[in-house]
């Protein structure tokens, strides 16, 4: 999850009479999810969940499926609902409301998709086979990220980390196929493996193209050699998490300068952007690489790899051949999915992807009352409260660095449900010729806008996420945390719920995202949302030492087999993790002070709010994903999400009578005490 938000529920309850309070309050902890074959002292994820698990056995479409993916299956078949109500109606030619139903059924116009084939990228195709030179290879790979073709290495407008006020140009690694770099590098099994499906899916793909299998070979085994090149020089996903290590300001001059043998000049002029500005290199030795490589290797290798990399990226839009064998790699393969998503869902997913905004505000029309986010406003007020209660108790900080962090909290600006202002589509083209083509008209269409901010102030309005995403987010330029109307409903949101139960979801959730601004990563950044460090020598110290406990002990944890949870790499998130359930907890029995609670299917306030929080990371998870996302997900496993951070929590102990010996509970001594 990105970052979260939260506030006080019980206002307002009556205008959600179409249920009943019971049949609410039973929604919202139901007996059946758990399993009380186990003790809630031995494993409390098992004992909240295992119901849960039983009885949602997991699709063969998923790689994973818990109460998120449950969650945003209802928000899919939302979306195409509203998508074929559209059309149901003749939209006005050039309304976005066409554009949305147009692209809509260009994808789901299998007929004219199977009839068309590869035809539709011929043009594409043919362009880099004229390729001969470095001069060439930099003027495609500006025609290819324009069309969202990741090649080469990675561009993209962010705030200037030290200047958040600015939008400016992002240059840094990228142009691998693999979903990460250490899979080219490492000998372990399951990167073998990895290395050679990856081999075989170029081959394949190559042959459906129409090489014979020897040239297909040749191919595969030159764009493995570069990439594996390009991945020697990029940073682990643990590198990159050090913000002061992914910046690196310099001029357009002086990155010429480093790296002579890159036409810049000409990349630049390709992609419209002829006045670049300041630029920050998060990768310096990667662009190095680059320069090295861009006339060392021979053109028959550039043309296999942009190549590759133009049909790979398009292969869900292209005829069944292609989506089929782009599947057996990512799906099976990767994350051990072992069916397809229906179409309709996947053509959704890429409408999503193409008109986000278009959609959210149709979806926002129907589905988050107005009612839900001025609850939700009360709720992030009170953690903001508790939040800062914690602050000004922590002890181990020093007056100074206290005083920044509380100004930090006050400053952090909140977004929930949708934007105030919606984007205009009225530039983007889109026709019933092609689905894939109709992609890259939207690829080409989002690359502008995000261009187009380089080299301005930046829009406080703006939004990271569409309103229907099942997600939160925490960001340290703009210092802001935002909840989108999508994750506001249960299992996070329940509007008729008690107070235990919404606390110990969406609360938790917003407390997360709070906690992120200062976490190992997120503290780095100031009220205003530049890298700036506001805190004594001795007070980051004193976090670091208190950050080491919660790396052991997710370092401790065995994902499977003999794998162990990358402590390091999930520490922002853990940390966020017992922030969050920490600042909503308080919050809570602040809200509540004073108020007799009942007990509801025969639960104490406290458990309930433990319960809410462990159903919101309940899932059933292949091996192969477990093994993905252990190494690429900065998140730990949902059960580890659970399990982890509660050890640390005297409360939950208490609410569950969990006692020394129990696998549950941790010596005072052993526990993680940041926020």
């Amino acid at each position: 999850m990105k970052n979260t938000i939260i506030i006080s529920l019980l206002a307002g309850i009556i205008q959600f009479s179409c249920q009943s309070e019971k049949t609410i309050k039973d929604m919202a902890l139901n007996p059946e999810d758990l399993d009380t074959t186990v003790s809630p002292a031995v494993d409390f994820y098992q004992y909240a969940n295992g119901g849960w698990m039983k009885h949602h056995p997991l699709p063969a479409d998923k790689g994973r499926y818990g109460t998120f993916d449950e969650l945003q299956e209802q928000n899919n078949k939302r979306i195409q609902e509203l998508i074929l109500d559209l059309s149901n109606h003749t939209q006005p030619k050039g309304s976005v409301s066409r554009k949305v139903s147009d692209f809509y059924a260009s994808g789901m116009d299998t007929t004219g998709i199977e009839k068309l084939g590869i035809t539709p990228l011929q043009k594409e195709i043919g362009r880099i086979q004229g390729l001969s030179s470095g001069k060439d290879v930099m003027e495609e790979t500006a025609h290819l990220q324009q069309m969202g073709i990741p090649v080469l290495f990675s561009f993209y407008g962010n705030l200037d980390p030290k200047n958040s006020t600015m939008v400016i140009a992002h240059l840094g690694q990228g142009g691998l196929g693999m979903t990460d770099r250490d899979y080219y590098v490492k000998n372990d099994p399951r990167s073998t493996n990895m290395r050679k499906a990856y081999l075989d899916y170029i081959k394949k793909t190559f042959i459906l193209l129409g090489d014979n299998k020897k040239d297909a070979v040749v191919k595969a085994g030159k764009i493995m050699e570069l990439e594996t090149k390009l991945a020697k020089a990029s940073m682990t996903r643990l590198e990159r998490r050090d913000p002061l290590k992914t910046y690196h300001k310099m001029s357009y001059l002086e990155l010429q300068k480093e790296t002579p043998a890159i036409p810049w000049k000409l990349y630049f002029k390709d992609i419209r952007l002829p006045e670049p500005g300041d630029l920050n290199i998060t990768q310096p030795d990667f662009l190095s690489e680059i320069n090295s490589l861009i006339t060392s290797v021979p053109a028959d290798t550039w043309k296999a790899y942009l190549t590759w990399h133009l049909i790979n990226s398009l292969a869900p839009y292209l005829n069944e051949d292609f989506v089929q064998a782009h599947f057996d790699f990512y799906g099976k393969v990767v994350q051990g999915t072992e069916v397809m998503e229906p179409r309709w869902k996947r053509v959704v997913h890429a409408t999503n992807n193409a008109m986000g905004e278009a959609l959210g505000q149709m979806y926002v029309k129907k589905y988050f009352p107005q009612e839900d986010k001025e609850r939700m406003v009360v709720l992030v007020g009170n953690l903001k409260k508790a939040f800062a209660e914690r602050i000004k108790k922590a002890d181990w900080m020093s007056k100074k660095t206290r005083e920044n962090a509380l100004e930090k909290l006050k400053a952090m600006n909140l977004k929930i449900g949708y934007p105030d202002k919606w984007r205009d589509y009225s530039g983007l083209t889109i026709k019933k010729d092609s689905y894939v083509l109709n992609v890259l008209r939207a690829n080409v269409f989002n690359f502008d806008y995000m261009k187009n901010k380089i080299g301005k102030k930046r829009d406080p309005a703006e939004w990271l996420m569409t309103p229907q995403t099942v997600n939160a987010y925490n960001s340290p330029t703009r210092n802001e945390i935002c909840f989108p109307a999508g994750i506001l409903q249960p299992p996070f949101f329940y509007p008729g719920a008690d107070d235990a139960v919404n606390y110990g979801a969406i609360g938790v959730v917003i407390g997360h995202e709070m906690t992120h601004g200062f976490d190992d990563k997120g503290r780095l950044y100031d009220k205003d949302g530049n890298l700036n460090n506001w805190w004594t020598e001795e007070d980051a110290k004193n976090f670091k030492k208190r950050a080491e406990v919660l790396v052991k002990q997710f370092d401790s944890f065995i994902v499977l087999d003999t794998i162990h949870a990358n402590g390091k790499l999930t520490l922002g998130e853990n940390i966020a993790d017992l922030g969050g359930l920490n600042i909503s907890h308080d919050a809570f029995r602040k809200a509540t002070e004073g108020k007799k609670l009942p007990l509801i299917s025969g639960f104490t306030p406290d458990q309930r709010f433990y319960l809410a929080y462990a159903h919101v990371w309940a899932q059933n998870i292949r091996n192969k994903e477990i093994l993905r996302r252990t190494q690429e997900d900065v998140h730990s496993l949902g059960r580890f999400r659970v399990n982890g951070p509660l050890r640390n929590l005297e409360p939950f102990l208490k609410a569950f009578h969990v006692k020394p010996g129990d696998p549950m509970y941790l010596p005072p001594e052993e526990r993680a005490k940041i926020w």
